[in-house]
């Protein structure tokens, strides 16, 4: 079976046996239909499945029995109806699925035995979430960004923290640290340069996901306003968390709440003291984890389910991705983060 977990800034890939095991596993950048096109991104797989092939022993791409895909910007029904339609033509598996990536998330987070109910929020570059209810009923939301109502994740914090920083800076907004500290990390020493700076080029766009560690930092001395932003971040996620076990009939019952995304599992103490607080409020049976393994485990997961493998297959690729201080699942949750 062929795993594969396609995010905004990385893909993963792995060839795992019908025991479980992981034969061939492989990293790449990020997968981008909206800005590449479908074939283009799907075409630029290829040499890390190539490379898992490799690995296996095997020369060329290798026929899997199922390909389980769980892929960044697969957001509507259509999209996932396309990218399956190309993957297929590629030939690499028998029979293939598509899925948006926050399933992945929510199926590391769920356990294997059972029905696999829960709501996982990624928080990454973007934000997103899904959820699976009793019967397999599903929620989930467009996440398409400011058109579908969506804010946060790392895009959308840099963002904000350079609007405060650069209003702070000219005196049409309130003062605050982010406006020596932005500047500061690409050794500027105003922000007006750091604007000059990217408006002309000088520093790459791409680098401006550099500032979202700053932003936590700057938060983290007391500072009004970074804290602020950092509020507003935990409340999308609660929002969108709580939102989607209201749909799927789950506050009523002890629930997981999957959270995972490079925002989150970068373990900052305001955000994920802020998520538990306002869950408990809002969804007091909701239990929140955190996802610490690769979301490609919930791909791997997810095509075992469809292979119908059985518990040691499972056992045993979880065990391949486990963190060093969680060998039985690869969750913690917030306050243990």
């Amino acid at each position: 079976m062929l795993a594969i977990d396609a995010g905004n800034s990385k893909t993963d890939i792995a060839l795992v046996g019908e025991d479980g095991s992981v034969l061939g596993q492989a990293r790449g950048g990020g997968f981008r239909p909206p800005v590449v096109g479908a074939e283009r991104a799907v075409g630029s797989l290829a040499p890390l499945v190539e490379e898992v092939a490799r690995q296996a022993g095997r020369s060329g791409p290798p026929p899997a029995g199922h390909i389980s895909a769980c892929l960044a910007n697969a957001d509507l029904p259509s999209e996932e109806e396309q990218l399956t339609g190309v993957l297929a033509a590629r030939g690499w598996g028998a029979t293939v699925t598509v899925a948006n990536d926050t399933f992945a998330l929510l199926r590391a987070g769920v356990a294997d035995d059972g029905e696999p109910t829960g709501v996982s929020v990624v928080c990454g570059a973007g934000i997103n979430c899904a959820g699976i209810g009793h019967g397999g009923r599903v929620a989930r939301f467009p996440a398409i960004g400011r058109i579908s109502g969506d804010w946060g994740g790392g895009g959308y914090l840099s963002e904000e923290a350079l609007w405060w920083a650069a209003r702070a800076e000219d005196g049409r907004g309130e003062p605050t640290e982010l406006a020596r500290a932005l500047p500061a990390h690409f050794g500027l020493t105003t922000m007006y340069e750091l604007i000059e700076a990217l408006h002309l080029g000088r520093l790459e766009a791409g680098r401006r996901h550099e500032l979202t560690p700053v932003l936590f930092a700057v938060a983290d001395t007391g500072d009004e306003i970074a804290r602020t932003i950092v509020d507003r971040q935990a409340e999308e996620v609660v929002t969108m968390a709580t939102v989607a076990l209201g749909r799927l009939d789950l506050l009523g019952e002890e629930t997981p709440v999957v959270l995972g995304g490079g925002v989150i599992a970068a373990r900052h103490p305001l955000l994920d003291d802020r998520i538990r607080e306002l869950l408990a409020e809002r969804a007091p049976k909701a239990e929140p984890r955190v996802v610490t393994a690769p979301p490609v485990l919930g791909a791997a997961l997810l095509g075992l389910d469809r292979t119908g493998a059985p518990e040691s297959a499972y056992a045993r690729l979880r065990a391949h991705y486990a963190p060093a201080d969680d060998t039985e699942s690869g969750t913690e949750s917030p306050s243990e983060a």
